[in-house]
């Protein structure tokens, strides 16, 4: 099993999370990005710099995830390309993708993103707050800690 982070976006609140938790629990994390990110001093945390472009990131982390890795991803489309692999991935915001909200959430994505390129206001996320971190740590723990004793969700 590995953790993989898109790392682009991701809060450092939340990177830092997982990595206590691959730590404590010896689990290998990649840091997916296209740009440089900052060294560790561990050897199972390893970063990985990809090409400058769209989805180039994603389309790393979509071809190399295994469906035991976990996957943390704020990105819609590519929670969906790791579920159809089997795979699980875990929005910085603590909800889990599955086959079964999946659907629901690029159907949403793709709606917003029609009505913003029409020209309609909408605005971005809300900015992550205390109770996002919270509520990540709390799904992330209880998810890790399943897929440590093998058991899936």
């Amino acid at each position: 099993m590995k953790i993989w982070i898109d790392a682009d976006a991701c809060p450092r609140v939340i990177k830092e999370i997982v990595f206590r938790a691959s730590e404590r629990l010896q689990i290998p994390v990649d840091l997916v990005a296209n740009k440089g990110l900052a060294k560790h001093e561990t050897k199972l945390i390893r970063s990985i710099v990809v090409a400058d472009g769209f989805d180039v990131a994603d389309d790393y982390i979509a071809e190399h995830a295994a469906p035991e890795d976990l996957v943390i991803t704020a990105d819609i489309p590519l929670a969906a390309r790791v579920v159809a692999k089997g795979g699980l991935a875990l929005d910085p915001r603590g909800e889990l993708y599955s086959e079964e909200n999946i659907g629901e959430r690029l159907a949403m994505r793709d709606l917003m993103t029609e009505l913003r390129s029409g020209g309609m206001p909408l605005g971005g996320p809300a900015q992550f707050s205390l109770t996002d971190r919270q509520r990540f740590a709390s799904s992330f723990d209880r998810l890790i800690t399943r897929l440590h004793k093998g058991e899936r969700p």
